[in-house]
């Protein structure tokens, strides 16, 4: 298996800009009004995004640790949640410097 924590990083950032685009043009296109689906399609997505990020942030420490490579999973995690951080920080930062 390749470690590669900041692939995992970056398809995190890339699968909340896909749901945020989503939530976007949906808001912006006026989709329906579907009072009974609306909840059942969040709590789906809550749902579907919480495996999508434990496969991304835990799936591969976890096989390291059963495979007894106990620091290098950790330090595997440890990796790609720093990255993540500086990525959402650096997320913010555009937020709040660039004024689109």
């Amino acid at each position: 298996m390749k470690q590669k924590p900041l692939t995992n990083s970056l398809l995190a950032t890339l699968y909340i800009s896909l749901i945020s685009l989503i939530f976007f043009l949906g808001n912006t296109l006026k989709i329906g009004n579907q009072p009974i689906l609306a909840p059942i399609a969040l709590i789906s997505l809550f749902t579907l995004s919480a495996a999508v990020m434990a496969y991304l942030f835990i799936y591969q420490p976890i096989v390291l640790y059963l495979d007894g490579k106990k620091k290098l999973a950790v330090n595997f995690f440890l990796k790609t949640t720093f990255i993540f951080a500086l990525t959402t920080l650096g997320l913010f930062l555009l937020l709040f410097l660039v004024k689109f």
